[in-house]
């Protein structure tokens, strides 16, 4: 089993509600940052402010704890602000690790070729 995760969320967000929204992304990305076992935490947004895409990368014992302790207090308003439209996660995820993601849809993907340095 590979020792990383890497997921791609695809959000909605009304255009109207977006600045409230970059205000609260801003406050979880300080708080990711300090994981140690957090590798990539990156949003991304259309020119429109409507579609946003994050792409997550995790060392697998960092999934959880940041699901639990980062992201837990920010998630009922987060979820007020944006839609989660996709979730793709790329690895092999343990069966917690699934149980947890089932919940937002996630979509898996292990890989069949290929290489990363």
């Amino acid at each position: 089993m590979h020792a990383d995760i890497i997921t791609q969320y695809h959000l909605s967000v009304d255009p109207a509600d977006f600045d409230r929204f970059h205000d609260l992304v801003k406050a979880i990305v300080a708080e990711a940052r300090k994981e140690a076992d957090t590798l990539t935490y990156q949003y991304m947004v259309d020119e429109a402010r409507c579609v946003v895409h994050i792409v997550e990368g995790y060392r697998m014992s960092g999934v959880l704890p940041h699901i639990d302790q980062t992201f837990a207090p920010y998630a009922e308003t987060f979820l007020s602000l944006a839609k989660i439209e996709k979730l793709y996660v790329y690895g092999e995820p343990t069966p917690e690790i699934r149980a947890r993601l089932d919940g937002f849809g996630a979509i898996y993907l292990t890989q069949f070729e290929g290489f990363e340095i």
